[in-house]
């Protein structure tokens, strides 16, 4: 296994991050590569049902819960007044793979494709965002300093993927400077 390369996914809220990651997933997959993802939540969420073993654990006021089968395992990590997780602890918390994407977190400093749908009104985040490598549109992306491919070209967007994921010691460096204190 190589070691693993880290790629955004960001947009505007509605533009298909979502739905792209899915299309990508398995055409990365067929070319060989172990994926991981990790998805910024702007809301609390919830893993579990209310009334399943694992959701009560936690409820009852479990730090941490595993839930394990024979074909999956699942840890969920209570805050509680703690704050938030950075995305270089949570790239840290990953198991070994070749490609990982990472939907949301758009102010970190990682390598980012942005997904961008003219409907939305939104103005293009590549104009303003750092680190924005690439762009999947549905239109013609006015002043981009960037590659622009058709959004519904899953085949050109994962070349691109491939070609501007960064390693991911690189990126843990690059998000880590810039929380230091007196940095970013």
């Amino acid at each position: 296994m190589r070691a693993a390369r880290v790629l955004g996914i960001t947009g505007w809220s509605g533009s298909g991050k979502t739905v792209l990651i899915t299309r990508l997933i398995p055409v990365l997959r067929a070319r060989g590569l172990t994926l991981a993802t990790v998805k910024h939540a702007h809301h609390a969420f919830d893993t579990d049902l209310p009334g399943k073993d694992s959701y009560e654990h936690r409820r009852a006021g479990a730090h941490e819960v595993i839930v394990s089968s024979a074909r999956r395992w699942a840890q969920v990590h209570e805050l509680g007044d703690e704050p938030e997780a950075t995305l270089a602890q949570l790239l840290r918390r990953l198991c070994a793979c070749d490609l990982i994407l990472v939907e949301g977190f758009k102010g970190e400093r990682h390598p980012k494709l942005e997904v961008f749908r003219a409907a939305l009104g939104q103005p293009p985040l590549c104009a303003s965002l750092a680190r924005v490598v690439a762009v999947a549109s549905d239109a013609p992306v006015p002043g981009a300093r960037v590659p622009v491919v058709k959004l519904n070209d899953t085949l050109a967007i994962a070349d691109l993927v491939q070609a501007h994921a960064q390693p991911l010691e690189a990126v843990l460096a690059d998000l880590e400077a810039a929380a230091a204190p007196g940095e970013g």
